[in-house]
């Protein structure tokens, strides 16, 4: 059998079909779900089997959950802010309530479960949602916040700095304290989840990294490390999620 673990990708975009465009001779334009290739090709180079995960029915998560060694929450659209407490900013973007929905309970019966997982972007984001924390909603309004940070240029070029805790899980995977990452957000993580720490920020002091210091492994980056996994340090990320993963038997571990 093939020993490598099954890792579940989240897929946050919603695409309608209004704003598909038709191929020709090919299906016609529907609601679809959107996942970004290196998501998977990163998974799957750092020694894993990775599978799209679609936002399903609540009931359907528990025995889905049961089939996977490890999670990956990828990045997306905004959460709603009714998630944690929060009316919707003047600037927030389009939600996806269902995927919400999916996504923040996935999250939660994952940390429940101890299956190792890597959050990225919005994933980070949902994990801190999911674990009770809050987001800023804009931050070019947050006091300090000096950096763009939604660049203009590619995801594959690094444009600013991150300062990443000495002694974290995610300064050992990593393998160094400094390095430069991609910046595609407008929100980040404000009010800190249960049960997780602040492990990276940028030099304005956004939060750009967090991990819970009581689980095996249990990592957000703010950055899309996807976009740069053909960097070593960054492939670590998917190496570590994997390796945790492979610890795991089908069926992950109860609380």
């Amino acid at each position: 059998m093939d020993a490598r673990p099954l890792i579940g990708v989240t897929t946050s975009e919603v695409r309608r079909s209004e704003s598909v465009r038709p191929t020709p001779h090919g299906e016609p334009p529907q609601l679809e779900m959107a996942l970004g290739l290196p998501y998977l090709k990163a998974v799957e180079a750092a020694g894993g089997l990775p599978v799209a995960l679609p936002p399903l029915d609540p009931d359907a998560i528990e025995p889905l959950l049961g089939r996977l060694s490890g999670l990956c929450l990828s990045g997306g659209p905004d959460l709603d802010p009714a998630a944690y407490g929060e009316r919707q900013h003047a600037e927030l973007g389009p939600t996806e309530p269902d995927v919400d929905r999916f996504e923040l309970a996935l999250a939660k019966l994952a940390w429940k479960r101890r299956v190792p997982l890597l959050a990225i972007c919005r994933g980070a984001q949902a994990l801190n949602v999911a674990r009770g924390g809050t987001l800023v909603q804009h931050l070019p309004e947050r006091q300090g916040v000096t950096i763009e940070h939604r660049q203009s240029e590619p995801g594959e070029c690094p444009t600013h700095a991150v300062n990443v805790a000495p002694g974290s899980l995610l300064e050992r995977v990593l393998g160094g304290g400094t390095l430069r990452v991609n910046s595609f957000h407008h929100q980040a993580v404000d009010r800190l989840g249960r049960g997780l720490s602040v492990v990276a920020t940028s030099p304005d002091g956004v939060v750009e990294g967090i991990e819970a210091p009581r689980r095996d492994f249990v990592l957000g980056v703010q950055w899309h490390a996807e976009c740069l996994a053909d960097r070593p340090e960054q492939a670590r990320l998917f190496e570590a999620l994997v390796q945790a993963a492979s610890a795991v038997p089908v069926g992950a571990r109860a609380a």
